[in-house]
């Protein structure tokens, strides 16, 4: 049976996602209070820091996120030439484990302080199903969207010289040839319905594990056991379900890397592909598959605490 308490502190932060739940409104918790308060709030830079420490953590998180997943892409992709390295430096394996590693640290990095989210279709998933405040959503959103376009940046810097040797030469920069290490694109093969399909399907199955891995009703809940899941499921649905559209399953990890690739030389194309394939497929796809793959939890499993319109209900087992 759900419990719900009724926080008041005005140092608590109103976060639900994988790692941590709202405390300064009616709400199960996950983690104690003591690893998500703040105890000065008195000084100015509290104060401050108070209101921007969710976004910040959120885009620190997901620059994590990015650094590991697109570094594993670049140093597996960018090693498969003999221009760049005399041997292949990992495969297909190699560069699951680096986004599964991404998200862990990811989640980890900034789970105490904003949730952890660092994707908006969790975001938005969490705040249809989890009380997470709808108020929040648009600079969580902003946050990681920016923390991805960082981390893509980061990584661009860091392989820039591989990847001219990968190309060319500095002035050539093809979707085809290194585009596809940074954002995401679907196979020649693949119709639209069924790239909208493989990521609607992914990103249903990332949600369930979320909702899952902190529905409390499983049992007790270690700090450690949301990012462990994540781990797993992406590393999962990497191995399983990425042929075919590379499983994009956050709208940020592909919309950030998209911008800069754009920004630094490969042009419109990383929008125009396939008649705005970034829109409809790694935007819309993570966003729907988490909505219908979290209600279906709700619905069938779940038996926390609900937002409906601005009351709560709890659900017994």
């Amino acid at each position: 049976m759900s419990r719900i308490v009724n926080k008041h502190s005005p140092c608590h932060s109103e976060t639900s996602s994988t790692y941590t739940r709202p405390t300064n409104e009616m709400a199960v918790r996950v983690i104690p209070s003591g690893l998500t308060e703040d105890p000065q709030c008195s000084s100015r830079w509290s104060r401050i820091r108070k209101h921007i420490r969710e976004p910040t953590a959120e885009f620190l998180g997901t620059m994590v996120l990015v650094i590991f997943g697109c570094g594993g892409n670049c140093q597996v992709g960018l090693s498969s030439n003999t221009a760049v390295a005399a041997t292949p430096k990992g495969e297909f394996l190699s560069l699951n484990l680096g986004w599964a590693v991404g998200i862990f640290m990811g989640v980890l990095v900034s789970g105490g302080i904003s949730g952890g989210h660092v994707n908006p279709g969790v975001t938005l998933a969490l705040a249809s199903f989890r009380n997470f405040p709808w108020r929040k959503v648009p600079y969580y959103i902003l946050a990681q969207t920016l923390g991805a376009l960082c981390g893509s940046g980061i990584i661009y810097a860091n392989y820039y010289h591989a990847i001219n040797a990968y190309e060319g030469g500095s002035n050539i920069r093809t979707i085809s040839g290194t585009g596809a290490l940074f954002a995401t694109y679907a196979a020649d093969y693949m119709t639209s319905m069924s790239c909208f399909f493989s990521e609607f399907l992914a990103s249903a199955m990332l949600i369930i594990s979320i909702l899952a891995a902190t529905d409390k009703r499983n049992g007790p809940i270690p700090v450690w056991l949301p990012p462990a899941t994540l781990f797993i499921t992406v590393l999962g649905i990497g191995l399983a379900l990425s042929m075919e559209t590379g499983a994009a399953i956050n709208p940020a990890r592909d919309l950030g890397p998209r911008i800069l690739t754009a920004m630094v030389g490969y042009g419109k194309d990383v929008f125009t592909f396939r008649n705005q394939y970034w829109l409809w497929c790694p935007i819309l796809g993570p966003i729907l598959g988490m909505q219908v793959g979290g209600l279906a939890y709700v619905l069938l499993t779940s038996s926390e605490s609900i937002r409906v319109g601005n009351k709560f209900t709890a659900e017994t087992c």
